[in-house]
């Protein structure tokens, strides 16, 4: 970089900022704008954003790039999953390549850019860590915010397990900040999910299956909290159908060798008393219910039981074929 008294003065803002300063920066440090055309003329300010500036020719960082976005709307915070980006850090491979999202408060309105998304959002004063770099809301809001977005309930619980699988906030907290939300979008959902994380099991789960795959395309019921005595002990199967064992994988921190040799063993027992099982996740029973229950209903028609209807149009219910090779429940 050119020594140039003009850039002596920005200097200190370069280094907190990333390397990014806004126009209304470089006036308020004593540039005049012959001078800002100055420094963009001899390339050592490139235009990256209307009225942003980064102190470079190559590529902006996701960090500058964030930085830009915050200072081209500000006042403004980043918020929902660039907030949780900023805060996780690098090393985050598939994040960076997506728009910044930024908040604005509810009152002004600043029109969002390619890269560059812009929400208003209410009591952003309060909420942002102003002395963050960037600015941002805390951890536990912008998760809260990522779930109450999401396009579905599947990507909403993924939204806060993700966030509590990272240590940075618990089901805890994040269930107070929904507590002192006034407008919340399937909030019971997100209050009965938040509980069940808290504990690491889902038995939102088990509801989820009753109301969205079994009752829906007419399969047989389920018994439910089946006790049963096993080569390891007495265990509760989640539901038992026609001498199918059901087993609801709920857990939501499922990553250990402990976790995964548990299940084995469940399975196991099964096999050895010559039972059939199928374990089924949450996306098999939230994210694909009618896809999920088009397989049951071919097992369970295969034991005896009636066939199942279809839930409506485009159900996988209409596609089972009436007999056929074994069908594969894949996670």
């Amino acid at each position: 970089m050119r020594e140039d008294p003009s850039l002596t003065a920005i200097a200190a803002l370069l280094r907190v900022q990333s390397g990014v300063v806004a126009r209304h920066q470089q006036l308020a440090a004593g540039l005049g704008p012959h001078d800002v055309r100055r420094l963009e003329r001899h390339r050592d300010l490139v235009r990256v954003l209307p009225r942003v500036h980064v102190a470079h020719t190559g590529e902006p960082t996701w960090v500058q790039r964030a930085w830009a976005a915050v200072l081209y709307a500000w006042p403004a915070a980043l918020v929902r999953e660039s907030a949780l980006r900023a805060a996780d850090g690098p090393g985050q491979p598939g994040r960076d390549s997506g728009p910044i999202t930024v908040g604005i408060d509810l009152q002004r309105r600043v029109r969002s850019l390619p890269g560059v998304v812009v929400v208003r959002t209410s009591d952003l004063e309060a909420r942002a860590r102003w002395n963050l770099g960037p600015p941002r809301v805390p951890y536990d809001d912008a998760a809260l915010d990522v779930a109450l977005h999401a396009g579905s309930e599947m990507e909403a619980l993924a939204a806060v397990t993700r966030a509590v699988q990272t240590r940075r906030t618990t089901a805890v907290r994040i269930t107070s900040v929904l507590a002192g939300r006034s407008r919340a979008p399937r909030r019971a959902f997100l209050e009965r999910v938040l509980e069940d994380v808290a504990h690491g099991t889902c038995s939102v789960l088990e509801h989820a299956y009753l109301t969205r795959v079994e009752q829906p395309d007419g399969l047989p019921p389920a018994l439910r909290q089946v006790r049963e005595v096993t080569a390891s002990g007495i265990v509760y199967r989640d539901a038992d159908v026609l001498g199918l064992t059901i087993e609801l994988d709920g857990r939501l921190f499922h990553d250990t060798a402990e976790q995964r040799d548990a299940d084995a063993e469940r399975d196991l027992d099964l096999a050895v008393v010559g039972r059939d099982g199928v374990r089924l996740t949450w996306g098999q029973v939230v994210g694909r219910p009618c896809s999920t229950a088009a397989k049951l209903d071919t097992i369970l028609r295969a034991r005896g039981a009636p066939a199942g209807r279809a839930c409506g149009p485009g159900c996988g219910l209409r596609q089972v074929p009436s007999s056929g090779g074994p069908e594969t429940l894949a996670p």
